[in-house]
């Protein structure tokens, strides 16, 4: 994984049989993250917070990108 600091830029989609990280897109300077849960009532991203806590084993925010399939995620 290339984290810059502590922190490090996804781009979800959501709705996919598996939770998995596909690759690294170059161009966005972003991973790109298969999600089994729906972008609906908050599920995604909390499957994505559960998705990195469990690989890093170290707490996962999303500091930005709430509402956007790009986000931004800190490990503490």
């Amino acid at each position: 994984m290339e984290i810059n600091g502590n922190s490090f830029k996804i781009i979800v989609k959501p709705n996919m049989p598996k939770n998995e990280i596909k690759g690294f897109d170059k161009a966005k300077s972003a991973y790109r993250v298969n999600i089994k849960a729906k972008a609906e009532e908050n599920k995604a991203n909390i499957e994505i917070i559960k998705f990195f806590t469990k690989l890093s084993k170290k707490r996962v925010v999303i500091i930005s990108g709430l509402k956007s399939k790009e986000k931004i995620l800190k490990i503490t």
